[in-house]
Parts: C-alpha cells; sequence; structure tokens
C-alpha cells in the first residue's frame, strides 16, 4: 500500500513548530515503509518555502534539505494533466489549488493513504484518502495499516 506525505510531516520532521511534533513526524517516518512511500514534487517545493521563510534556515540548506527528501523517497511529479485535475477539485471541493496539486499527485502515483495534518481528515478523492497521522485517534484505515 502506497503513501505520500505532505508538507506538514516533513516540516516537523525538520524541526519546524516543536520537538513533540519533530518527534512524532520522525517516529512516523520511521514506521512508514520507505519504498511505498512518495513525495509530490509540490510539497518539496512548499517544504523549502517553510525552511526559508518559517524556519530561518538559508536557502542553501533549504535545498540540502529537499534533496535529503527526494533521495529518501520517490517524488510524484506534477504534470500538466495533474494540474488540470488540480485545478477542477480545486473548484469542485474548494481545496487549494495546492493542496489539488498534492492530493491528484498522489492519485496518479497509485497512493493509497496521504498523511497530511492540513487537509480534511478522512477526505477520500480519486482513490486517496486523507489522514491525519497526528491525531489523536488514528483513522481506521491509516492504523490498519500500521498495525496500531
Amino acid at each position: 500500500m502506497r503513501f505520500a506525505l505532505d508538507t506538514n510531516v516533513l516540516a516537523y520532521a525538520e524541526g519546524v513548530n516543536d520537538a513533540g511534533r519533530a518527534a512524532l513526524a520522525l517516529d512516523l517516518l520511521a514506521r512508514i515503509p520507505q519504498d511505498e512511500t512518495l513525495v509530490p514534487v509540490q510539497v518539496l517545493g512548499e517544504l523549502f518555502t517553510v525552511l526559508v521563510r518559517k524556519a530561518g534556515r538559508t536557502p542553501m540548506e533549504a535545498r540540502d534539505a529537499i534533496l535529503q527528501w527526494r533521495d529518501t523517497f520517490a517524488v510524484a511529479h506534477t504534470t500538466p494533466e495533474t494540474m488540470i485535475k488540480a485545478a477542477d477539485l480545486a473548484v469542485d471541493h474548494q481545496l487549494s489549488i495546492w493542496d489539488a496539486v498534492i492530493l491528484c499527485a498522489a492519485s496518479g502515483a497509485g497512493c493509497r493513504l496521504l498523511l497530511s495534518e492540513d487537509m480534511q481528515d478522512g477526505f477520500t478523492w480519486g482513490g486517496v484518502t486523507v489522514v491525519n497521522p497526528f491525531a489523536d485517534s488514528p483513522h481506521p484505515l491509516f492504523a490498519a495499516m500500521l498495525e496500531i
């Protein structure tokens, strides 16, 4: 079963916000199968911005971080078709275009779950269910997949 990661998971793993979230994110990333996990390219761009603007890293440090994540997990690319589907999804479900791109890229790559704290927990589109991996009560599909 394939997973996709949203920006917040990687940002927390990079230490953005607080140490508690960092520990949770790092534990999560250690538990999910690396060969079944991917990062939409949009997430890498967003992470770069978060690391520079919010975490105060230099652009070179942010670049190094996104290269490490690219080397750790497969990357789902954004095609012109992905962008058009994302625009439709944004219109139909009132999502931001960038969240829609991430969800469409995950769907196109055959992911079953998108791990995101920012999108609506339980929302399903294109065969992908959004789950908040930091929720107090894990989504049943997520719990079953991790055998929590």
